[in-house]
């Protein structure tokens, strides 16, 4: 029998030692079987959707009033501070991957999926929240189907991120009036 240095199991050591040899690569060693620049050209678009829905909760947080109001207020304070923690996760994954994650605002709408809102009424302000949370939902659903099994980190941030935007896109049709 030959020794190819794999345990019975299929794990050949010394292609995972030989993963050791370019370190500037950081965590992408070869075995990676993705496509890096796709995927990070998916994840600059995710991440400028996630800062648009950001500025869009912010924005609303800010612009509703009335005692009325204030839990939906508090709501989209909360949704704009996980909207933040997800452009962190997608900005140091980009990183992970050797990208560069691009937060220049100048083209941020053009990348974001979601569009910014600037209603002036509570309802309005929900509707757009629940419309760019459906949007956000259906653009993780096709990332994670294009990047399939090729890259397992990605998928599982993306599943991840994508569970919390359907809990929002859930808040805010229970804010509908």
């Amino acid at each position: 029998m030959a020794d190819n240095h794999a345990t019975p199991r299929g794990i050949d050591k010394m292609a995972i030692r030989a993963a050791a040899s370019n370190l500037a690569d950081g965590p992408v060693t070869a075995g990676y079987k993705g496509d890096r620049t796709a995927v990070v050209r998916m994840l600059n678009e995710a991440l400028a959707t996630e800062l648009v829905c950001i500025n869009r909760y912010k924005r609303h947080h800010y612009t509703v009033t009335g005692l009325a109001y204030a839990g939906i207020k508090a709501e989209f304070l909360a949704h704009a501070n996980e909207e933040q923690q997800h452009a962190d996760w997608l900005a140091e994954r980009i990183v992970q991957l050797n990208g560069e994650p691009d937060f220049n605002p100048a083209t941020l709408l053009d990348r974001s999926h979601a569009e910014y809102d600037d209603s002036r009424e509570v309802q309005a302000m929900v509707r757009a929240n629940l419309v760019a949370e459906r949007v956000a939902i259906e653009s993780y659903r096709q990332m994670i189907e294009a990047i399939g099994d090729s890259d397992p980190t990605t998928k599982q941030l993306l599943t991840q991120i994508m569970a919390v935007e359907e809990e929002h896109a859930d808040d805010m049709r229970d804010l509908l009036a």
